[in-house]
């Protein structure tokens, strides 16, 4: 939008333009859960996929959130084959 002194914009956003919501990330937020759940069960298929996933949010979608999802996911598939290493030596 303009404004009436010249091509300055007033900086309003058109009527159907989409505000910033937590939409932009839902790739990284399923990756943050899938390591999570891979620390506990199944870490070499939730791990990697999670991997996959913030890779994907990281390199092709540029989401805000995919560093840290990549930092859970790899933390839930090394935590979780450790974990599941330390009980079966039990």
């Amino acid at each position: 939008m303009a404004t009436q002194y010249g091509n300055q914009s007033t900086g309003q956003r058109p009527q159907g333009t989409p505000q910033g919501t937590a939409n932009g990330n839902v790739l990284s937020i399923i990756a943050m859960v899938l390591g999570v759940i891979a620390f506990i069960f199944l870490p070499i298929v939730f791990g990697a996929i999670g991997l996959v996933l913030a890779i994907i949010a990281k390199t092709v979608r540029h989401e805000r959130l995919a560093v840290p999802a990549i930092v859970v996911s790899a933390v839930g598939m090394i935590g979780g084959m450790i974990l599941g290493a330390v009980l079966v030596m039990n």
